[in-house]
């Protein structure tokens, strides 16, 4: 059970870590200032691929279920994400990120009835502390606008991450088809604004091809069927604390191939927002077994105490 478990935390942090390269790649390889046609580009062929793989629509009130998760983990997520990766400085783009632990404390109190333990709410604030660590060192080349983008990215994100657990998914749905209907809708919903505010697309060189690529099969479609796949079985707080290393990540590619230099103080905070991580998975504890006779969590529908946090180690197809 434990070695299941610790597969299922290994593979669930695959997809921050693909997150990390995100800003390198955006930076590096695609056209300037797109932010909506790249998360148009990124979110709807991974949708519709998985989708086609999947061959599961919605049904009955997934369909508006599958539209908010959407919005909430693509649609908002991915135009926010990337105009804060055009404003900032890959690394500190990132590094924001990691605030979400805290946000998915407090709105798993309100959401899933989780009352916040001293432990998470201690391990938040070190995530936060190492995320201020780094970004106050370089706050006078920060762009307010790049800040605000990567907050309201990180706040969107974390909702869609309590409630995707809050409603887990129907009875007999994967999670690569949950997978598929977010990112379709989220895709669909970025589509026309993106042509109203953007215009045309952009023309393409062989870079740029080779970057969208790149987002919409490892970056997008592999890297969300794992952490919803991990959601799937993992307590909200655990999956959110593993986001810090996305930041390090970024950091680490940001230094290695872009050149970016880290100081002392910004290399403290990083290290901060890996022990949060770490100690968002060793220090977690699974909830009680549900009653004999209850789900095992595959549907919680609109009843979000009913998910099994006590399946965390048992990983779904």
């Amino acid at each position: 059970m434990a070695a299941n478990r610790t597969t299922l935390i290994a593979f669930t942090a695959l997809a921050p870590v693909s997150w990390g390269t995100t800003y390198a790649v955006t930076t590096e390889f695609l056209p300037p200032d797109r932010p909506l046609f790249t998360g148009l580009t990124r979110a709807l062929p991974a949708g519709l691929l998985l989708l086609a793989l999947a061959r599961v629509l919605p049904r009955g009130t997934w369909w508006w279920k599958a539209t908010a998760l959407g919005a909430l983990n693509i649609g908002a997520f991915f135009p926010l994400l990337f105009l804060s990766a055009y404003r900032l400085p890959g690394g500190l783009a990132a590094v924001v990120g990691s605030v979400g632990p805290l946000f998915v404390v407090a709105l798993s109190a309100l959401l899933l009835g989780q009352r916040p333990t001293t432990r998470n709410v201690l391990t938040g604030v070190l995530a936060a502390f190492g995320v201020g660590l780094v970004v106050l060192k370089a706050a006078g080349a920060l762009d307010p606008l790049g800040v605000l983008a990567a907050l309201a990215s990180t706040a969107s994100m974390s909702t869609g991450t309590v409630l995707t657990k809050r409603w887990g998914r129907p009875e007999g749905v994967g999670p690569l088809a949950l997978t598929a209907w977010q990112l379709t809708a989220g895709g669909l919903l970025i589509a026309p604004l993106a042509f109203l505010v953007e215009g045309a697309p952009p023309a393409l060189d062989a870079p740029a091809i080779g970057g969208y690529l790149y987002l919409a099969l490892a970056n997008t479609a592999i890297a969300y069927w794992l952490w919803f796949r991990g959601i799937g079985s993992l307590t909200a707080t655990q999956v959110t604390f593993l986001g810090p290393l996305s930041p390090l990540t970024a950091a680490v590619v940001g230094w290695a191939a872009l050149g970016e230099a880290l100081t002392p103080l910004q290399l403290a905070g990083m290290a901060l927002a890996f022990g949060a991580t770490v100690a968002g998975q060793i220090t977690a504890r699974p909830a009680p077994a549900p009653a004999i006779g209850s789900s095992p969590g595959r549907d919680a529908g609109d009843d979000g105490l009913r998910l099994a946090d006590a399946a965390a180690g048992r990983s779904r197809p």
